[in-house]
Order: structure tokens, then C-alpha cells, then sequence
């Protein structure tokens, strides 16, 4: 039985209804923003590897990093170890976007404690850091035990 009730889940949902509304003010969709975030990660990636990271159309990536080269936050450079394609860059403005999202995340995740003691912030800011560690650990291991636990499901 899930005791959180999916309530991680349903925050964080409606947090990114929000950063999306106020990104959108910058003119960069939820969309785009992911293929960003991939490019902030790796630059100097292909076009296809975004594709196969993302899980998303090869002709809807081009696209999209079209527009958001047009728009200021990605360069391209040719691939020196391959004529036929190019490697994407974020630009400062790509950075800069970031840290708008955050600002807008922080900004959002503070007023939403705000009912709480200090004390039970900073219990509660504990108890998160270990359930986060615990995740992404889990993530950096390509997800075995929660692999496990879907397949004893079926």
C-alpha cells in the first residue's frame, strides 16, 4: 500500500503547472525545455542521441532545436568526427533559463513549507534528502530493484 499516497507525485505536478505557465512568459514550452535540459547535460550531443534520449521523433527534435537555436539557446557546430552531422551546444541564455526554473521551483517550494515549524522544515528537508538519495542511487543503476517489483507483478 502506498502510504504517500502519490503525494510527491501531485506536488510536483502541480509545481511544473506553474513553472510551465511562467515559462512559457520566456516563450520556451515544457518541451523544449527537456531538449535543453539534455543539451545542458551533454553538449555537444547530436540531434539523434537527443532523439533517443528524449524517446522523441528525429523530425520533431530537428525542429524543436531549430527553433530554440532561432530563439538564442542552442548553437551548433560541425561534428569534426562526422561531416554529415552537427553537435548542439547550449548558449548563456540556455543557463540562464535554468536558472529561472529553479528560482521559480525555489520560489514555490518555499511558500509551500511555509505552515511548518523550522523544526519540521528541517525534519522534513531530512527525511527528503534520504528518499532522494535512495532514488537516484536507484536511478544510477539503472533501476534494478524497481524492475524486479514490476516484473513480480505481473
Amino acid at each position: 500500500m502506498d502510504i504517500t499516497q502519490r503525494q510527491i507525485t501531485k506536488i510536483a505536478r502541480e509545481v511544473g503547472k506553474f513553472t510551465s505557465r511562467m515559462m512559457k512568459e520566456e516563450g520556451v514550452g515544457t518541451a523544449e525545455f527537456d531538449l535543453i535540459h539534455v543539451v545542458r547535460k551533454s553538449p555537444g550531443i547530436t540531434q539523434a542521441e537527443i532523439s533517443k534520449i528524449l524517446g522523441a521523433d528525429k523530425g520533431a527534435v530537428a525542429k524543436q532545436t531549430a527553433n530554440l537555436e532561432a530563439k538564442g539557446y542552442l548553437r551548433r557546430e560541425n561534428n569534426p568526427a562526422d561531416g554529415r552531422s552537427q553537435l548542439i551546444f547550449p548558449t548563456e541564455q540556455a543557463q540562464r533559463l535554468k536558472n529561472s526554473k529553479a528560482h521559480i521551483e525555489a520560489l514555490f517550494y518555499e511558500w509551500l513549507v511555509e505552515p511548518l515549524s523550522k523544526e519540521e522544515q528541517k525534519e522534513f528537508a531530512h527525511l527528503l534528502d534520504i528518499l532522494y538519495h535512495r532514488c537516484k542511487e536507484e536511478s544510477k543503476a539503472d533501476f534494478p530493484e524497481m524492475t524486479l517489483r514490476i516484473k513480480e507483478c505481473e
